[in-house]
């Protein structure tokens, strides 16, 4: 009999618990968002499946000596994850478009503007009973407005470990809803005859001026932001060696064989972070809600800064492709392009969205760089 009981003890059913079978429950519904939806599948697949791996009770794989609990060890907390994924993007970025038309900067930097906005949200949430953000994790929550999953999850993994898994949901749950979350925006504070302003054709960018940008990018950081230079320094080699035409089984190696590989660890050890006793908290529906207005605001700011430019600008500007400033590469150029069409069936912005679009990557990992030297 005492077998008997202890077989019993040693099965899932005598060990569920309703905080983790809502996890598992979060984790169906990401596979679901990923496969019926198509919302960033690359990573919402391995998330989902991770969260549900990590509540199975007894298997302890999230825990010390658990496959998880390694994978998060070697991957997300000594930071190579994100670095690595970093270096791929970079290998498949095209920087043309902001080469040819270096305003677009500007565009990168005003959408950074929904971080620091929400940095201070987060501090103020502290007023309301039940939530206890440190200037840490408000600074952690905050990046979630770059829409930049890897810069999130590197910079969660050094000033909030604990909410790496709400925090990391979040960004890739806004990423995948730039085409539902921006064109209202954008709608809302352009006029017609804005979305239909055409912008001129870009020069054409040599390839000694690729092979300098992410050298002088670089060099740049080091001299003024060294807190950023771990994630700018990987994203500037892995477009050195897309541009250079030496390494060219690199640069593949980057954008392809690496980058999936690592992607696939890297949502694992994400999900592996959402056990119920860190997700299912009043601070994880703070951080949804701070994450959208970071997004909201980033997008706005990123618009208003377009149609200030316009105005002053000798060439015409579309205040849309202020919207592309968000690090979501390329899906937000994309919506760029696709609210564009709509307004003006022959104008095509998804070239000069580009450029706001790799400046917002950039734009996020100096912003990471910036939060990481002032409160890490």
């Amino acid at each position: 009999m005492e077998g008997l009981l202890n077989l019993w003890q040693a099965t899932g059913l005598a060990n569920f618990t309703v905080p983790a079978l809502c996890m598992m429950a979060v984790g169906c519904g990401l596979l679901y968002l990923a496969i019926a939806k198509n919302f960033e599948p690359l990573l919402l697949v391995p998330i989902g499946f991770g969260a549900i791996l990590t509540n199975i009770p007894v298997a302890g794989l999230a825990d010390p000596g658990g496959l998880l609990y390694y994978v998060y060890y070697i991957g997300i907390d000594s930071g190579v994850f994100p670095l690595l994924i970093f270096m791929g993007v970079g290998a498949m970025t095209d920087f043309s478009a902001l080469i040819a038309n270096p305003k677009m900067l500007l565009l990168g930097a005003a959408a950074q503007f929904g971080i620091f906005a929400t940095l201070f949200g987060a501090i103020l949430l502290n007023y309301i009973p039940g939530f206890e953000f440190t200037l840490q994790d408000a600074s952690a929550i905050a990046i979630i407005g770059g829409a930049d999953g890897p810069t999130a999850i590197f910079l969660a993994s050094k000033l909030a470990p604990e909410l790496l898994g709400a925090i990391a949901v979040a960004a890739y749950s806004y990423m995948a809803l730039v085409p539902i979350i921006q064109p209202p925006i954008m709608k809302a504070l352009t006029t017609q005859e804005e979305r239909q302003i055409a912008m001129p054709q870009l020069r054409h960018v040599s390839k000694t001026e690729k092979i300098l940008f992410p050298l002088a990018v670089l060099g740049l950081t080091i001299l003024f932001l060294p807190a950023a230079t771990p994630l700018v320094g990987m994203f500037c080699l892995g477009n050195l060696m897309k541009e250079c035409g030496v390494v060219d089984r690199l640069s593949k190696t980057a954008q392809n064989e690496l980058i999936n590989i690592t992607t696939i660890f890297l949502g694992l050890a994400v999900g592996s972070k959402l056990a119920a006793d860190q997700f299912l908290t009043v601070e994880t529906l703070g951080i949804l809600a701070l994450g959208a207005v970071a997004f909201g605001i980033g997008t706005a700011t990123g618009v208003l800064m377009a149609k200030t430019m316009n105005k002053f600008s000798d060439t015409p500007i579309n205040p849309l492709v202020g919207a592309a400033g968000v690090s979501a590469v390329p899906m937000a150029a994309r919506v760029v392009n696709k609210v564009g069409l709509e307004s003006n069936p022959h104008n095509f912005l998804l070239m000069h969205a580009m450029g706001p679009n790799v400046a917002g990557v950039l734009g996020s990992a100096v912003a990471a760089g910036i939060l990481l030297a002032l409160v890490g």
